[in-house]
Formats: structure tokens, sequence, C-alpha cells
């Protein structure tokens, strides 16, 4: 597969981490980003999910 270099707009190999004619460096993986956002979501809801559990806990008693 290809990939377009957005500096110079040549296409080069998917696999290139550098751009053989400008020299673009492309970005590394993005793979440490969705886990990372999971435990920020989760961080974040976890005091409205607490609330939930002990209103629930409530209404059961």
């Amino acid at each position: 597969m290809k990939k377009e270099c957005p500096s110079c707009a040549m296409e080069i190999d998917q696999t290139d981490e550098v751009c053989p004619i400008c020299g673009y460096e492309f970005p590394q993986s993005r793979r440490l980003i969705k886990p990372v956002t999971w435990v920020l979501v989760l961080l974040l809801l976890l005091p409205f999910i607490r609330l939930v559990l002990r209103l629930l806990i409530r209404l059961i008693e």
C-alpha cells in the first residue's frame, strides 16, 4: 500500500517512516492513545458511577 507525504505529496510505501524525497518524518503510531483515553474516561466517570451505585443500594434497602 502507499501513503501520501503531507509535505511534498509524493506517494511512498506505507511502512516508510521518513519521506525519501523531502525528509518529512511521519508521526509514530498512536496505539497508546486509545488505552490512555479509556483510562481517563473511566476516571472521570468513576464519581458518577459511585453515586448511581449508592442510590441503587439505598433503593434496594
